[in-house]
């Protein structure tokens, strides 16, 4: 399908996909939310597609944040929608049955930020800079930013962030958890590429199971968390998948594994 505001390219198993709206940093109105929901539709319904890279165009921007034009003068009840609709955005990437590698080629804030916290995990270009520099407009972040935020970095991290709406550089996202790694601009998509391929490698059967345990368990205590892995770890190995990983293991050859 033809996006106007999004840019997919499939390479065999991983999806690039692309916020193309590089004059305006990639911000995120409501067209570029509503056609990347449309964009996973697509790639969950295909169903090839195992491991997912979500960037920006250009070279300044993964996503500056939300469309403040767009924003500007509308009343409390588009505001909440335009908040639910971030969070579809959101929730359709975390729950997508493949990961998606967040690769952040530039600014990645307020929306930008909540965006990359949806995927999976998240490598950036040195110049990168994150932040929610919401409360500089009187506003909250809307998409996310405060639910997910402290999960990824703890509590006393993503209250300064969310409370100064300062922005924090590449380097220091690293330090504190927010990003997995820090590289080069020249070496960031190609590196994220190359993540995603081994991801789509492994068995696409494991990989969901596993991204569903992470998931679901983490506001679990520790006793109901292992009872939902017990549980996962039994029925995946129930799948030919599984049973093709164990017995390549045993023949010392690569798995050949179908996804079921």
């Amino acid at each position: 399908m033809a996006y106007d505001t999004i840019l997919v390219e499939q390479k065999g198993a991983v999806a690039l996909i692309t916020l193309n709206r590089p004059k305006a940093l990639n911000a995120l109105n409501r067209q570029l939310i509503t056609e990347l929901l449309s964009v996973y539709d697509a790639l969950i319904a295909g169903g090839t597609t195992r491991s997912a890279v979500l960037t920006g165009a250009g070279d300044k921007a993964f996503a500056a944040g939300a469309d403040i034009t767009e924003m500007n003068g509308q009343g409390p009840a588009d505001m909440a929608a335009f908040s639910a609709l971030g969070h579809r955005m959101g929730a359709r990437i975390e729950t997508a049955p493949f990961p998606t590698i967040a690769a952040v080629n530039g600014f990645a804030l307020g929306g930008g930020c909540e965006l990359a916290l949806s995927a999976d995990f998240i490598h950036a270009a040195e110049e990168a800079k994150f932040g929610q520099p919401e409360v500089n407009l009187g506003l909250i972040p809307g998409f996310g930013g405060c639910t997910r935020l402290v999960r990824r970095v703890g509590v006393a991290w993503a209250r300064e962030l969310v409370e100064t709406g300062d922005p924090i550089s590449a380097a220091e996202a690293l330090r504190i958890g927010l990003c997995n790694r820090v590289v080069p601009r020249a070496q960031l998509l190609e590196g994220a590429l190359k993540t995603a391929q081994r991801i789509a490698d492994r068995g696409p059967c494991a990989v969901r199971a596993a991204r569903d345990v992470l998931l679901q368990t983490q506001d679990l205590d520790l006793v109901r968390a292992n009872a939902f892995e017990m549980t996962a770890f039994g029925l995946v190995s129930a799948s030919a998948d599984s049973q093709e990983g164990m017995t390549a293991f045993v023949e010392k050859r690569p798995a050949k594994f179908q996804g079921k």
